[in-house]
């Protein structure tokens, strides 16, 4: 059973009935990990993704929103408008085989299309992250920062993509091998790289940002599958 995937339905669901509107306060992680027999940290991811697609908002020491920006009539029959929706599971080695073949791509648009706000958000990610008082707080912020960097190139269908890649890493399987091999050295050197990505696309240099990016998933990889 994909376990975000049920949680992500039922937070969806609310809103779709209406029995959640904007500003309606969402229950805590610790409630929701209760209440759906999951851990905390799938928890996380899935809010994450959420707050990405503009669907939540969170304040420290107040709590999770449905935003008030959010428009329930882009939810419609089936899987929602801007929300794409992975079917089965997705496994590691296919996920990476797709970040290597979609990321680097997608680096041209995002040095065409991103504004300087978009390179802000990518560097209070990396800030999150480095802050990130535990493994699993820092996978949430890694995953954020790539769909961050994603939603910088302003583009619908490449949107769409990463919300499927982050719900994939948003699977036990991944998160159970990302725990495994992810080390306190492995963590540093993955910041170090992060801030590579993020300075060369802020100085919109393509060859340098597409080398970072292609670099630092290949580094993952490895780590993660020996390969």
């Amino acid at each position: 059973m994909d376990h975000a995937a049920v949680l992500r339905d039922a937070i969806l669901g609310k809103l779709k009935t209406g029995e959640w509107r904007q500003g309606h306060r969402i229950a805590t992680e610790r409630q929701l990990s209760e209440s759906f027999g999951i851990g905390r940290s799938t928890v996380r991811r899935v809010l994450a993704q959420l707050k990405v697609a503009g669907v939540i908002t969170q304040t420290v020491g107040s709590g999770t929103y449905v935003s008030e920006a959010f428009d329930p009539a882009t939810l419609g029959e089936g899987t929602p408008s801007g929300l794409a929706s992975v079917s089965g599971s997705v496994s590691p080695a296919e996920l990476m085989e797709a970040r290597l073949a979609i990321e680097p791509s997608i680096v041209e648009m995002i040095i065409r299309n991103a504004s300087q706000n978009d390179f802000a958000k990518m560097a209070q990610c990396c800030d999150k992250a480095e802050a990130a008082a535990s493994m699993e707080e820092f996978e949430i912020w890694d995953g954020q920062l790539h769909a961050t960097i994603a939603l910088a190139a302003h583009n619908s269908l490449v949107t769409n993509i990463f919300q499927l890649i982050n719900q994939a890493r948003a699977q036990d399987d991944w998160g159970a091998l990302k725990r495994h091999s992810l080390s306190t050295e492995r963590r540093l050197s993955y910041q170090i790289e992060h801030r590579q990505i993020v300075g060369a696309l802020t100085d919109r240099d393509l060859v340098r940002a597409t080398a970072c990016v292609r670099d630092h998933l290949l580094h993952v990889r490895r780590n993660l599958l020996g390969s």
